[in-house]
């Protein structure tokens, strides 16, 4: 077999081994990572390249390793989720950086972030001022999580006393010109029904990119160039 060919075999068989692996990991290896996982990750990578490049090796030996590794990891998922001991110690503990809206410069250290750094993340949740936050704590995976003191937080509902009612989240009941029954059940409504809005709406089923429909029972339409409301 030539050289490239089995290249070409051997990454198309490393891509379908990681999605199968990856999916039995599951969505916290796509999302933020604990030190564990980032270490789990760059493993498996480089395992795969292994695989996929170095044709002097038997590749069922990467397969071995890749499964160990996969292993390895689901099984520390369950035992952290039985031992708060042993989680704390594998994914570390949040750090609290602001504490009764005092900025504190000990932890700040600690996590090595700079004055720079906290202020760019505070920039990014609509915070500016360091005296309007009441506390905030770096968690385990890297973010960092804010709490304003309450004169500088958004008025709700709650706040004014007010008695509100349930609301369900709005439908896409239509994608890509098709229709999502299930979507259409839970809305309440059925298929003559839609075409009823489509129709008064003078769009036809196969324009539509998108459709959804509120709790209120009214229809947004986007067709990819205009929006439909």
């Amino acid at each position: 077999m030539p050289t490239w060919l089995e290249v070409a075999l051997r990454t198309l068989s490393a891509v379908f081994i990681l999605f199968i692996m990856t999916k039995l990991l599951g969505k916290r290896q796509i999302s933020q990572l604990s030190l564990f996982e980032y270490i789990t990750g760059i493993s498996i990578g480089n395992i795969a390249a292994y695989i996929s490049l170095d044709t002097d090796s038997h590749w069922y030996l990467g397969l071995l390793a890749l499964s160990v590794w996969v292993a390895v990891s689901v099984g520390m998922e369950f035992v952290t989720m039985k031992s708060k001991r042993i989680r704390d110690f594998v994914d570390g503990k949040g750090t609290i950086l602001i504490e009764n809206g005092s900025l504190i410069e000990k932890n700040m250290f600690k996590e090595r972030i700079t004055l720079d750094e906290f202020m760019e993340k505070m920039r990014s949740k609509s915070i500016h001022r360091v005296a309007d936050v009441e506390f905030a704590v770096m968690e385990s995976n890297g973010d960092i999580t804010f709490m304003v003191k309450k004169e500088f937080q958004p008025i709700t509902a709650q706040a004014l006393g007010w008695q509100t009612q349930r609301e369900r989240e709005p439908q896409s009941v239509i994608m890509d010109g098709i229709v999502i029954d299930d979507a259409l059940r839970r809305s309440g409504f059925d298929r003559k029904w839609l075409n009823q809005q489509l129709s008064e709406k003078g769009v036809k089923l196969e324009e539509v990119y998108l459709a959804q429909v509120d709790d209120a029972g009214d229809v947004t339409i986007q067709t990819g160039e205009r929006s439909i409301p």
